[in-house]
């Protein structure tokens, strides 16, 4: 029988939920600087980023994202990306995380909540911002290697609706209570995602994740400012946010509480 304290969870969108931008973006350089994206798929990267970033997710401009993932990453040995990605979880993505989100992170986390980061990035990208965070699963896009290389196959897209499902399949495989966990989403395409759980908040949304937002009275609240953590500053925070709150849970109730604005 699972120990009721460990029965729920809080999910977490990564990209411009967590990150204040999309970890693809976040990766560019350190991959362009280690030699492994061409200045013209550097440029190429930027360009289909750029609708993301101005104006959310859709299903079209995230299907443009992985077929240029999948072109730009065919033949990328898997031991170099993993190197790579380890140092850029420090270096270039760390910066850009929300300081509100940690805080949420932490808050969860000393009221018995598994944290999980469920994201459309590759797993490899993003498996080490995962582990520095302290998340206890990651859900992520699956992609193909073979003889160590990356074939440019992308696999298992977690996005969408096929997100929701892979969250849906670890709950029932961890015994969590849906009705009882959080999920966190900028994106209207989390829709179903948010729809899963209890407490669906919507961090910055876009336009027409605020707008179901509001009709269902969910939780709506803007995360802004972003800082540079060292691992040692991590788990000094966790444990300031912790000590701040007589419990987890009257400190996400409160926070919740308070975010009910922006409506």
């Amino acid at each position: 029988m699972n120990n009721p304290n460990q029965a729920k969870a809080a999910i977490f969108d990564l990209d411009k939920t967590i990150l204040a931008t999309s970890s693809a973006l976040a990766m560019r350089k350190p991959l362009r600087k280690a030699g492994m994206l061409s200045r013209s798929d550097e440029l190429a990267s930027t360009l289909v980023q750029i609708p993301f970033l101005l104006f959310g997710e859709a299903e079209a401009r995230n299907d443009r994202v992985r077929k240029q993932l999948g072109k730009i990453s065919n033949g990328w040995q898997i031991d170099n990306l993993n190197e790579i990605a380890q140092a850029a979880a420090l270096s270039a993505m760390r910066p850009l995380c929300y300081v509100e989100a940690l805080d949420r992170i932490e808050m969860h986390k000393a009221a018995g909540y598994k944290v999980v980061i469920a994201t459309a990035s590759p797993s490899p990208l993003v498996q080490p911002l995962a582990d520095l965070l302290g998340a206890d699963y990651m859900l992520a896009t699956t992609v193909t290697v073979r003889g160590g290389q990356l074939t440019g196959e992308v696999t298992d897209f977690n996005h969408g609706k096929y997100k929701a499902d892979a969250v849906e399949r670890l709950a029932k495989r961890e015994g969590w209570d849906l009705s009882k966990c959080w999920a966190y989403s900028d994106s209207i395409s989390d829709l179903d995602l948010l729809g899963l759980v209890g407490h669906p908040v919507a961090v910055n949304p876009d336009r027409q994740l605020r707008g179901v937002a509001r009709e269902n009275q969910w939780e709506i609240t803007r995360f802004q400012r972003t800082v540079q953590l060292r691992p040692k500053d991590f788990a000094a925070r966790a444990l300031a946010v912790t000590a701040l709150a007589a419990t987890g849970i009257a400190s996400i109730y409160l926070i919740s509480r308070s975010s009910l604005k922006d409506r």
